[in-house]
């Protein structure tokens, strides 16, 4: 008898150590999927930055535009929403969220290519996984255009009013409090109260204007294929959202001209044929499009 119990207490031991080993293995394997997700944003981020103030595209986009002391940007800017909503996919593309469509034997143009949701992971970001959202969810796809519309609310459709991401700045401005770059304070205008966000963490705006100057003077590699896609990306979609100025301004007038004769240079590139070339971001291209068309 208890024999027959030792070897049925040894059968229910090796049952349950094979059980353990599998999930475990099971485990590994998730983790290391994860990891390597993980790893692909972080090389994505930016290199020099801590956790704690990495930004994202649009957080970087608006930091620029907002004016330091007063904590809000040019009222007289009327690109930086739909700047904005250009950054967010581009973001999403470079965390290889999105994609576009193959071009197919035709060679469909980028801008007549329709947006397609490669991953809906979540990137731990509220405003993007909101559009990532919406992008996955819509049948048929749309192209980059009509989501620059549709995400900045910009559509003579009432039936699409629904993917219209709101207070976009605001929310954008509370991420960058959160991550101690600004603060938050009530400013009475003639008429009413505003909330604004002033600067406090001068050394990341700083680091932020430096890398953008750098890119195009003592960094400058007169190939955009050579540099960083984001830093490419930034200073396309910040001269789109009508704040690239806003970082050369500190410059002597020859330093000044250089850059804009630079940037202009990345300007006067046709987006069709830099797209074709390998190892590029097609969507990042069909958003440059969307604007310069």
């Amino acid at each position: 008898m208890s024999t027959l119990t030792q070897r049925t207490s040894g059968l229910v031991q090796r049952r349950t150590e094979a059980i353990r080993s599998a999930a475990a293995e099971k485990e590994k394997e998730s983790g290391g999927e994860e990891d390597e997700v993980r790893r692909g944003e972080e090389e994505d981020d930016d290199k020099g930055d801590s956790k704690e103030t990495r930004l994202t595209l649009m957080e970087e986009v608006l930091l620029l535009g907002l004016k330091d002391r007063e904590g809000y940007t040019s009222f007289w800017n009327d690109c930086i929403s739909s700047g904005l909503r250009g950054c967010m996919l581009v973001e999403l593309a470079l965390r290889g969220r999105l994609q576009l469509e193959a071009s197919g034997v035709r060679r469909k143009s980028l801008l007549a290519r329709k947006v397609i949701c490669k991953s809906d992971a979540p990137t731990g970001d509220v405003m993007l996984d909101e559009a990532l959202k919406h992008i996955k969810e819509t049948q048929p796809p749309e192209n980059v255009q009509s989501w620059i519309e549709l995400l900045s609310g910009e559509t003579w459709n009432p039936l699409k009013l629904h993917y219209q991401l709101r207070n976009v700045r605001e929310r954008l401005a509370k991420n960058l409090v959160e991550k101690g770059v600004l603060t938050t304070e009530k400013q009475n205008f003639l008429l009413f109260d505003m909330t604004t966000h002033p600067l406090t963490n001068s050394t990341i705006k700083q680091r932020l204007v430096k890398k953008v100057q750098d890119s195009v003077l003592e960094k400058w590699v007169n190939d955009p294929h050579r540099m960083d896609k984001r830093v490419l990306a930034l200073i396309l979609l910040a001269h789109s959202s009508d704040v690239l100025e806003n970082a050369f301004a500190p410059l002597q007038d020859e330093q000044y001209d250089l850059a804009m004769k630079r940037v202009h240079t990345l300007l006067e590139l046709e987006p069709e044929k830099e797209s074709a070339k390998p190892n590029v971001n097609e969507l990042m291209w069909a958003v440059v499009a969307a604007f310069t068309k």
